[in-house]
């Protein structure tokens, strides 16, 4: 059976030998050694400053709302991972819903000012599977209309625009570090502040509001810190990510080749280096999704519908907006197993059962007008 994602294990002699660290300090957590550790080699890894760790992606979100003092409402996309809209909605602000691009899947910055409210305080778009949105557009409506931006980087680990890292776009870019993502603390997060006084309220924030050096509380806050324990998992990660990287690189490159001009991908940029998050594809229909999904299943391969449905089609969050591709691009899509231990043979299978699917289907004898063909790089 292929998985639609394998968690990557580092070396378990490593981990333990950071574990036997903390056994012998007897510090467990509270801005432990480790924890210091993993946040100073995160930042010269991902080239980034003011990274503060939490201990998941969602408690990431959270952070960023409230050191940053959103209220009222934010705009963002509903073709994300539910998170996105249900912290803001957890804490009373609405997540109005702009659409997405049709082709490179993110946030359409020429739907965000129709979507914004007399309470709207901040733009919050998604990196949709890592994909970087258009930040020079978001930006400029944010200066004019004077929001702060949050970015869901929770899929960008080492993605890059222009050779720079998209984490440093907005007010704050949060990561998530769950064990399904390309690096992973088990569980974790982290949240990149572009302003260094906002990052120490952060700091304070994730410890009931205490000063990290008198122990004063000086503000509200709650318990959001990640432990020694997590930490260590992330160190010993961190040594293996250049070969993770390269590898998924590798993968999702073959996949695209194989599959190029069958299905639609992304719309990538040519200055951006992806990580090899994910590798989602769209079909022609829901029907064929649907049938390919099922018949990839029949062969031992795991696949999910990631992200279906939209969220603006969901109880809870319908009342927020509604949006028309892309609740056309969740009916149709689809992602494809992609981890660093699958191999070339793995995908060429996966690709070949796809491809002879669609051969033999003639509601996609001819690409539509609805499909993109992959990108060639």
């Amino acid at each position: 059976m292929l998985d639609i994602t394998r968690s990557y294990l580092p070396s378990l002699t490593k981990y333990l030998g950071y574990i036997e660290g903390i056994y012998a300090r007897g510090h467990l957590t509270n801005n432990g050694p480790l924890v210091r550790e993993l946040t100073k080699r995160l930042e010269d890894y991902l080239g980034v400053r003011n990274l503060v760790l939490v201990c998941n992606g969602s408690a990431a979100l959270d952070l960023a709302y409230h050191a940053l003092n959103v209220s009222g409402s934010v705009v963002t996309t509903p073709f994300s991972f539910v998170a996105s809209s249900s912290v803001p909605a957890w804490h009373g602000i609405d997540p109005v819903f702009a659409d997405i691009d049709p082709w490179n899947w993110n946030l359409d910055p020429g739907e965000i000012e129709s979507a914004i409210r007399l309470d709207t305080t901040a733009i919050a778009p998604v990196h949709v599977y890592g994909n970087p949105g258009d930040d020079a557009r978001v930006s400029e409506i944010a200066r004019r209309r004077g929001l702060k931006v949050i970015y869901d980087a929770a899929h960008c680990f080492g993605v890059r625009k222009g050779g720079e890292s998209i984490l440093n776009w907005g007010d704050a870019s949060t990561i998530s570090f769950h064990a399904t993502k390309v690096f992973h603390t088990v569980e974790g997060g982290a949240v990149v502040f572009r302003d260094d006084a906002v990052c120490e309220r952060a700091r304070r924030m994730i410890n009931f509001g205490m000063d990290p050096v008198t122990g004063e509380i000086v503000e509200t806050g709650t318990n959001l810190k990640l432990s020694e324990m997590h930490a260590a998992m992330g160190l010993a990660m961190l040594d293996d990510m250049d070969h993770v990287l390269e590898r998924r690189r590798a993968l999702a490159d073959l996949y695209q080749r194989k599959l190029r001009g069958d299905v639609q991908c992304q719309k990538i940029e040519p200055d951006v280096t992806l990580s090899g998050s994910y590798m989602p594809v769209a079909f022609a229909d829901t029907e064929t999704c649907g049938r390919i999904m099922a018949l990839l299943a029949e062969n031992g391969v795991r696949t999910r519908r990631y992200f279906s449905p939209s969220l603006d089609v969901t109880a809870p969050y319908s009342r927020f907006g509604s949006a028309r591709h892309s609740r056309h691009l969740a009916e149709r899509v689809l992602c494809l197993p992609l981890y660093a231990e699958l191999l070339p043979t793995d995908v060429e299978r996966v690709c070949a059962l796809v491809l002879g699917a669609l051969s033999t289907a003639a509601s996609v004898a001819t690409q539509t007008d609805d499909l993109l063909p992959c990108p060639t790089a």
